[in-house]
Parts: C-alpha cells; sequence; structure tokens
C-alpha cells in the first residue's frame, strides 16, 4: 500500500509541475494566494511563487508523510496506526494538489470564485480526515494533541471519537454554508468543528480527574 502511495504521490507532483510548467508562459505576472472571508483576492504574488504554492508543497508533504514515522519517539509510535496515518497524510497531499489545481485553473482567466472553491475543498478534506481520526493514537504529529490528550489516553480516545464528529460536521456545515454565498458562516462553522475538541479534552480531563480516575485510565507507560 505505502509503496503505490509513494508511486501515485511522485506521478501527482510530476503532473503538478509539468501544468505549472506548460501554463506559465499565459500566466499574469501576479497571481492571488490568499482570499478573505468573503472570499475576494486580497493577496497577490509573482507567478513563479506556484510552483511553491504547488509542486513545492506537495513535494514536502510527500517527504514528510516519510519522515515522521522516523523521528516518532519509541512510546509514541506510529506503527500502531500505520493504515490510518498513511491515509490521513494522502488526503493532506490531495487537498493540496487540489488547491493547486483550483489556483492554476482560476489563473489562466476561468471564470469561477477561486476562494470559495478552495475553501469548500478544505471543507471537504477536513471532514474526510475527521472520519480517520478515532483510529489514531497518542503521537505528536497529528490529531488533537492538547497537554490533556497526550497525558490520558483516555482522554485523547474520548477526545478523537468527539472530533470525528465535530470536524464531519463543522467540514460538510462550512461547504454547504459557503457554496450558498454564506462565506463567513461557514468560516465559523468549519473553525467551530476544528475548536470544540479542544475544549472537549479540557473539560473531559477535569472531569477524570475530579473523579479520581485518571490515574486508572493511564498506563504505566506513555504510549502503551
Amino acid at each position: 500500500m505505502t509503496r503505490k502511495i509513494f508511486l501515485f504521490e511522485l506521478l501527482m507532483i510530476a503532473a503538478a509541475l509539468l501544468s505549472t510548467a506548460l501554463l506559465y508562459p499565459h500566466l499574469p505576472t501576479q497571481v492571488p494566494f490568499h482570499w478573505n472571508l468573503r472570499m475576494e483576492p486580497d493577496s497577490f504574488g509573482p507567478r513563479w511563487q506556484l510552483y511553491a504554492a504547488g509542486p513545492g508543497l506537495m513535494t514536502a508533504m510527500a517527504l514528510l508523510t516519510w519522515m515522521l514515522p522516523w523521528l516518532s519517539p519509541r512510546r509514541f509510535s506510529i506503527d500502531r496506526f500505520w493504515s490510518a496515518y498513511h491515509k490521513v497524510m494522502l488526503l493532506l497531499f490531495c487537498m493540496m494538489a487540489y488547491m493547486d489545481a483550483a489556483m492554476l485553473w482560476a489563473a489562466i482567466g476561468h471564470r469561477f470564485n477561486p476562494g470559495r472553491a478552495i475553501f469548500c475543498g478544505l471543507c471537504f478534506f477536513i471532514a474526510l480526515i475527521g472520519n480517520l481520526l478515532g483510529k489514531l493514537r497518542r503521537n505528536f504529529y497529528m490529531g488533537v494533541r492538547t497537554p490533556w490528550t497526550l497525558a490520558n489516553e483516555r482522554v485523547w480516545n474520548a477526545t478523537h471519537r468527539f472530533a470525528a464528529k465535530t470536524l464531519i460536521a463543522g467540514g460538510l456545515a462550512g461547504m454547504s454554508l459557503t457554496l450558498l454565498g454564506l462565506s463567513v458562516l461557514g468560516t465559523l462553522a468549519l473553525l467551530t468543528g476544528l475548536l470544540a475538541p479542544v475544549a472537549y479534552s479540557l473539560i473531559y480531563y477535569k472531569q477524570l480527574e475530579r473523579r479520581g480516575e485518571l490515574l486508572e485510565s493511564s498506563s504505566p507507560e506513555l504510549g502503551d
């Protein structure tokens, strides 16, 4: 599976490089790279930065996918959720590829709102990632990594079951509201889905602490 993912990512990076090179002469000298809450472009940069924003970020994400397992401390090994880890990283890679395609499509003059398209795509990928959160185990690189989830296995598991629901709900709500032209509400919906698990982890940890259940739910070794 990992070899197929690696080959897929290489092909996608090559396709992004080729597309950018072929379209480069037809691009304006300044292209948008950021959009405000109304999905209007508010930051521009030279067209060569599309190489960094597209193929560059995709390459960095592919390299990071293979580096993080090696960097992980033994007690927080990614091997325990290897399949879920690669699926999440692949979704992040595909999200960057989608954003690059949307920016290129807009830069060559097609009439559509790239800010709205990119934000809706972001919401969609976050909802997909939310579906995998319940399979993640304690680690330092992905998931809801708060002091309370990292300190206690029970809090980590409960928080990620909760986060799976809020990210799916927030992502789908954010995408739907943005498509309806309510981009500010869509942004608020997505942020709520992303931040609610942080508050939940603190509240749940303190509940266990008051009941004296933290020691009972913690393993002798972190990450076991």
